[in-house]
């Protein structure tokens, strides 16, 4: 069930989407960073339980500066620019507000699962779409990646992170998250990744396999 009336989600989908606009295009916050300072401020949780301030009681350059101010960084606060068509960034905020309100899900479980730059990649594909469509994507996506897989099973048994097995296996990062998210398959892997990954995590090779 929505926290809040449907009657406010227009309203809660363009501040947030001014939100993620203002604060990467104006302020140049990264919108990874921004999400993070966004969560961590508090002011997502506030979001999304519907509260009347944040999500139809000021704009989205209100909202970005507000959260900028709560989490203590130090930079300018430039007047935002106008224009004529929506970012990328805009539609990143929009729709994240509006799968946020229709699955109850918190701002950090939606991030973990499709990070600010996979979510910035869909831009292209997605944009143009229904937010209906574009959430039911978004939706799955999350789903498939919050599925643990033997790699993350066994990552976790080590006490390591990504970037820490990474750097042990000698294997990149990204390769390592896109294994743990399934948009790579890691039954296709070349072997010598395989046995880099087995070796850093004292596991037989076949231990790594997903059987579905």
């Amino acid at each position: 069930m929505s926290a809040y009336s449907d009657l406010y989600l227009s309203d809660a989908m363009r501040n947030l989407g001014g939100m993620l606009d203002y604060a990467v295009n104006d302020c140049s916050i990264s919108m990874r960073t921004f999400l993070e300072m966004f969560i961590l401020s508090g002011k997502a949780e506030l979001f999304e339980c519907g509260n009347p301030s944040l999500i139809s009681g000021m704009s989205g350059e209100e909202l970005a500066i507000f959260v900028i101010q709560k989490s203590g960084l130090t930079c300018e606060i430039p007047p935002s620019v106008f224009r004529p068509e929506r970012s990328a960034e805009y539609w990143c905020g929009w729709i994240l507000a509006y799968l946020q309100w229709e699955t109850g899900w918190t701002f950090r479980w939606i991030c973990n699962g499709c990070p600010a730059e996979d979510l910035l990649s869909l831009y292209p594909v997605l944009h143009e779409t229904s937010e209906q469509k574009a959430a039911s994507v978004l939706r799955g996506r999350i789903e498939r990646s919050q599925r643990q897989t033997q790699l993350q099973r066994l990552r976790s048994y080590a006490n390591l992170t990504q970037s820490a097995l990474a750097k042990k296996a000698d294997v990149s990062l990204r390769s390592i998250q896109m294994y743990e998210q399934q948009r790579k398959d890691i039954n296709k892997a070349q072997a010598v990744t395989l046995q880099r990954l087995a070796n850093a995590l004292g596991c037989r090779e076949r231990d790594l396999m997903e059987y579905r």
